[in-house]
């Protein structure tokens, strides 16, 4: 997501609705909602068929940890991917996959030739769909809407979303109960076809052309987590991530048994709940704007918390349908709180070049987390039991929010992700091979030794830029024979990802550079140099002196 531009109009001008008004995110949109219902009949029919298969807590705890461990294994290659390749087609041929396969599941359950091991496998390879879908997915909102409506647009996601988690679990449990458990699978292979159908129709805007050759897919994973360790923005919004989703979890992980074991109740009553936490979470995001102008992304996050909380220890004590159904709408607003104020300070914390790759790690320590919990959760249960797991994961929960509260949220929400543009292009006396490296290049700075600390601080922020945008080693050292003369140094893989890093660059990191070179006393700008490593029998590295720019 691109920073705040101060021309932009303010987003609280912007309406809730208006992605509505774009055809492609209107029609996209509803074709996700439907398969969306699809698979929430396909997630409620496991849960359901592994306690006939199998009633023990673990393995029914196993079906949500062969959903979400996918995410966690596949979700950032898949980010890279989607970074590198034509969204459009990869969105295309994962959906065609996943068709097929739910189809497969669906005849095996049909005939009788189902067991425990098979439906998790099954549902690990739909997980594992789901990974290579949702960066992608995420990536490509921005080309459906104006930049104006981009957090408007995450929202309904998130309402779409909700809207189908209400519909497809009291769905599931009708066809379940009338038709037999085989029928939800089959019905979730076509409801890939529409979104397929939909894909085909949109036309994306072209890429944007560039004259660099595309990253290399392994170098390119590796940039991603590069950017994430160096980002204080994004690593904050992944800290408050696992404090919140691997105690939440429990919540998830248990469901199954909270319906049929502690209430005593059938498919029906299952997907009523689910259906509940759906219908919650779409009343919670509809009250989301108006929540967001008395409490911040801080605030919102720990009241839904406190929240999940409340409803695990109600689900621990009480025995009522009609009080766990009244919680389970507690659940849904709580979570899509959380969800949504998590996602969008990720969003904000991520230029265009990384934004697959930093949504994957997001994804990745979100469905880490869940998948954690599930089997935390589903073997304390085997030990002390449903109500003890669910009031020790309440604790956590909030204990959890306690501890992270120093890692704020949204940071990057005023940083402008726009291309700066303004870095030279290298001074080389022949054209590199675009895979040669490492390459080093350093930066000699002359400045006032009465300003060295003030100097050394603004070359922390530096350092920062140079490790999101690619370096993977930095230094500053202090001429001992010269006082004020500094040198910095980076390196980098390769001179394609030098290349790259300088396309990278944003207005944000501008203003970090030139607040650097405040401290520069001269003469001229900071003097660049770049250095390749020698070649297999080559005598000695390029050395290719240049000035005029801070690269």
């Amino acid at each position: 997501m691109t920073g705040t531009n101060q021309a932009e109009k303010p987003r609280d001008q912007v309406s809730s609705w208006a992605p509505f008004a774009q055809l492609s995110f209107l029609v996209l949109w509803t074709a996700t909602v439907v398969s969306n219902i699809g698979t929430w009949m396909h997630d409620v029919a496991s849960g359901w068929l592994m306690t006939s298969l199998s009633p023990s807590p673990l393995m029914v705890a196993l079906v949500q940890a062969a959903t979400t461990a996918p995410m966690f294994l596949f979700a950032l290659p898949a980010g890279a991917l989607a970074d590198l390749v034509d969204r459009r087609r990869l969105l295309i041929s994962v959906m065609l996959l996943l068709s097929l396969s739910t189809l497969a599941l669906g005849l095996l359950v049909l005939f009788g030739l189902i067991n425990a091991w098979v439906l998790l496998i099954f549902t690990f390879l739909s997980g594992a769909g789901a990974a290579f879908v949702a960066p992608a997915w995420q990536a490509i909102v921005p080309q459906l809407v104006p930049r104006s409506q981009l957090q408007p647009a995450v929202a309904l996601n998130s309402v779409g979303i909700n809207v189908s988690r209400a519909i497809g679990p009291a769905l599931a449990g009708v066809i379940i109960a009338s038709a037999g458990i085989a029928w939800p699978y089959l019905i979730n292979a076509f409801s890939f076809l529409i979104v397929i159908a939909a894909l085909m129709w949109w036309r994306p805007p072209p890429r944007e052309e560039t004259h660099l050759p595309a990253e290399r897919f392994w170098s390119a994973v590796r940039a991603g987590l590069r950017y994430a360790r160096a980002s204080t923005p994004l690593r904050a919004t992944l800290i408050r991530a696992v404090a919140f989703f691997l105690f939440a979890s429990a919540y998830w992980a248990l469901l199954p048994l909270i319906a049929r074991q502690e209430l005593q109740g059938g498919p029906e009553l299952y997907g009523v709940m689910l259906g509940a936490v759906g219908i919650g979470a779409v009343c919670g995001a509809l009250l989301l704007p108006k929540l967001k102008t008395h409490l911040n992304a801080d605030q919102l996050v720990a009241c839904g918390t406190v929240g999940t909380a409340l409803v695990l220890v109600i689900f621990a004590f009480l025995r009522r349908p009609d009080a766990v159904v009244a919680a389970s709408l507690i659940a849904g607003a709580s979570w899509v709180t959380v969800l949504s104020s998590l996602n969008v300070s990720a969003q904000t914390s991520l230029p265009n070049w990384v934004r697959a790759r930093g949504l994957s790690i997001f994804i990745t320590v979100f469905f880490g987390a869940m998948t954690l919990g599930s089997m935390i959760w589903g073997q304390t249960a085997s030990m002390i039991g449903v109500p003890m797991t669910l009031l020790i994961a309440a604790g956590c929960a909030v204990l959890g929010a306690v501890i992270s509260w120093p890692a704020k949220l949204q940071q990057g929400a005023d940083f402008d992700f726009s291309s700066s543009s303004h870095w030279p292009a290298p001074l080389v006396a022949e054209d590199p091979e675009p895979d040669r490296g490492p390459v080093m290049v350093t930066v000699e700075y002359r400045i006032n030794p009465e300003r060295t600390a003030a100097f050394v601080e603004a070359m922390q922020s530096l350092k920062a830029e140079r490790r999101r945008d690619g370096a993977y080693a930095w230094g500053l050292f202090e001429d001992v024979a010269v006082p004020g003369r500094y040198l910095e140094y980076f390196t980098e893989e390769s001179w394609l990802t030098h290349l790259h890093h300088h396309a990278r660059v944003t207005q944000s990191d501008r203003h970090i550079q030139d607040a650097v070179r405040v401290f520069h006393l001269g003469p001229g700008d900071p003097q660049v140099t770049h250095y390749l490593a020698p070649e297999p029998g080559a005598a000695t590295p390029s050395n290719v002196p240049q000035t005029g720019g801070l690269s």
